[in-house]
């Protein structure tokens, strides 16, 4: 069995009636084509984790964050096709209000959605997790949101 990191980033903007949630649509031919999902890739041989999310980020929707945060939550998956495992850590990426996303080829569509929605538009159950972990601590400013927050 494969063990493979990739890392995934809930990419969030203030709005003057909430928060949105970035969610960006598969391409047609990529893996999990036409599904909705949160910002994610691979980790690069020798690359630092949160380095790889925010290179991500950039690449798949050229937004650079303002303030940087990784989670508690971790996601893990088992792909029986491929004998291998994906474990990822997850973060979450503040970006201006009026920040414009131009998304790559990766993706077909991208949509702003409120954080009182979101919950309703992830598949998975660790995107459900982190969606409350960022509602909680870092939006609604726990106790441990100081130490969660990645210097930029």
């Amino acid at each position: 069995m494969q063990h493979l990191y990739y890392v995934v980033t809930l990419v969030i903007r203030s709005q003057c009636d909430g928060h949105e949630l970035l969610i960006a649509r598969r391409a047609d031919e990529k893996s999990m084509g036409g599904t909705w999902q949160l910002i994610s890739g691979r980790v690069e041989p020798n690359e630092i984790a949160w380095k790889a999310a925010l290179r991500e980020m950039w690449e798949e929707t050229s937004l650079k964050p303002t303030e940087f945060y990784r989670l508690s939550t971790l996601t893990s998956y088992y792909l029986p096709s491929r004998d291998s495992l994906f474990t990822a850590p997850m973060f979450c990426a503040i970006v201006e209000e009026d920040a414009e996303v131009q998304i790559n080829a990766e993706h077909s569509a991208f949509e702003w959605v409120k954080i009182e929605d979101a919950q309703t538009r992830l598949m998975w159950p660790s995107d459900h997790q982190a969606l409350e972990e960022v509602r909680s601590i870092v939006l609604g400013n726990g106790l441990a949101k100081p130490y969660m927050r990645i210097q930029l």
